[in-house]
């Protein structure tokens, strides 16, 4: 330890900054490999997925039935992923 005390003591305050910012930008590089930034879950009305799939109410409420859209609630209000209206769609083979 008293060696270390001792290099770090014969440092000049200019490589003592150099080193500090390289040890901070190695950890800093380290912890971005890692980091996966999340974006927000937008969820959408059963009018907001009617007016996404170009549909009325009821189909909306019939593709919920049919289990080809999954409804999230609050209280009497439901709501559905985007993400998973999107991925609901499927390429049709023509």
């Amino acid at each position: 330890m008293q060696n270390a005390i001792t290099q770090l003591h014969n440092l000049s305050p200019e490589q003592l900054g150099n080193l500090f910012e390289k040890v901070v930008t190695d950890k800093f590089n380290d912890l971005l490999k890692y980091y996966e930034p999340r974006t927000p879950t937008e969820y959408l009305t059963r009018r907001e997925v009617a007016e996404l799939l170009s549909v009325d109410l009821s189909s909306v409420h019939n593709y919920t039935k049919r289990k080809l859209l999954t409804s999230y609630g609050i209280g009497a209000r439901v709501y559905y992923k985007r993400t998973e209206v999107e991925n609901a769609l499927v390429k049709l083979n023509k």
